[in-house]
């Protein structure tokens, strides 16, 4: 049983914080994406005058 304990507290940890960091860079992911988004529309309307 106590082995079980270390196990879970080995890599239980690093599983969550991974998960955790995946799901916030995730979100900046898709800020980012749409700040791209918006800058190449405006690329584009700068270039059409």
């Amino acid at each position: 049983m106590e082995e079980l304990f270390n196990q879970i507290a080995n890599f239980g940890f690093p599983i969550v914080l991974s998960i955790y960091l995946l799901v916030r860079l995730e979100n900046k992911l898709e800020k980012l994406t749409e700040s791209i988004n918006e800058l190449s529309k405006n690329i584009s309307n700068i270039c059409k005058f």
